[in-house]
């Protein structure tokens, strides 16, 4: 009988944490009554909005930068994201002593390009509606002797995500599931590759939104399924197939995905400034819409959250919650 080795081990995800200790933050996590009442369970925010970059991104892309060899950290990074991934690989180059290059689309929010500008890093763009990004920036190291940290399609990067929710159950103790947002799925494998190696039973819930489900369809048809490009705000989630490693895991370990539109996302941006008092960016409110609709079906009595990023500007904010902020 031929054993299969996933890409990623709660080992891998113990050693990781071991090697984010001191440099990543051990985000809070929070709760709120109204909230509780509203999902109809005993909830668990995990927030790595509080995260360094603002995301978790910072996790999985230090991980994999710090692994790298003395020489390739002399020649330099490369990456491609709309955002959380290059802030979070352009602050892990200026940790480490290197420089990045990162590929993004033209329509990137501008506070994300800002700040991955202002952590050093150099800034390619292209159309995400008709380039391959992942093209430029295998282009780009070939020319320069670059190494490629991608946003989630790599061992590394998943088993740094997955600290996220290691610190989680380490500090609330178990739980009978966790809701994650869902978009290349490195978070979501990390995720359960934890979760599910601690408690077998925890239900793993992932959250896209409407227009990009390309991770609910592949699950539904036990392979890679690709959409279209999709228009939606959550633009961390703008994702039209799923990763070929991440789905690996996913397929083996999420329990469902939940759908959530735009309109409930900008609810549960409001919700989460007016109740909790904290800021999320779409994608990092996906989870949160999700409980606030029941979307995700009924709930275990103990459930985790990972809120995965706030990075977005004031303007922004509002104009997509409008006045009644």
């Amino acid at each position: 009988m031929t054993t299969i080795t996933p890409p990623v081990t709660l080992d891998d995800v113990r050693d990781a944490a071991a090697r984010l200790k001191g440099v990543a933050h051990r985000t809070p996590v929070l709760r709120s009554r109204t909230l509780d009442a509203l999902a109809g369970a005993e909830i668990h925010l995990k927030c790595e909005n509080f995260q360094r970059v603002g995301a978790f991104k910072f996790r999985g892309a230090y991980n994999a930068a710090s692994r790298l060899t003395p020489g390739q950290l002399s020649r330099g990074i490369a990456a491609y994201s709309s955002g959380n991934h290059a802030q979070a690989v352009a602050l892990a180059a200026r940790e480490l002593g290197t420089t990045a290059v990162i590929v993004m689309p033209e329509d990137a929010p501008p506070s994300k390009r800002a700040a991955t500008a202002g952590y050093g890093a150099e800034i390619v763009t292209y159309d995400r509606y008709t380039g391959d990004r992942v093209a430029i920036a295998e282009a780009l190291a070939a020319e320069r002797g670059l190494t490629v940290i991608p946003p989630y399609e790599h061992p590394h990067v998943m088993a740094g995500q997955g600290t996220a929710a290691l610190e989680l159950l380490e500090e609330v103790g178990e739980l009978g599931a966790i809701v994650t947002p869902v978009g290349g799925g490195g978070l979501m494998a990390g995720s359960a590759t934890v979760a599910k190696g601690l408690h077998p039973d925890i239900r793993m819930i992932g959250v896209e939104p409407e227009a990009g489900d390309d991770t609910k369809r592949s699950l539904e048809a036990g392979r890679r399924i690709s959409v279209p490009v999709p228009h939606t705000i959550a633009d961390g989630q703008a994702l039209h197939t799923p990763g070929e490693l991440t789905f690996s895991v996913n397929r083996r370990l999420v329990d469902e995905i939940a759908l959530v539109t735009d309109d409930e996302i900008r609810d549960a941006m409001r919700f989460a400034f007016e109740r909790l008092k904290i800021v999320l960016e779409p994608s990092g409110a996906t989870p949160l819409a999700a409980l606030l609709t029941r979307r995700a079906g009924r709930l275990p009595r103990r459930v985790g959250v990972i809120l995965s990023g706030g990075n977005i500007d004031a303007g922004r904010f509002a104009e997509l919650c409008g006045n009644e902020v």
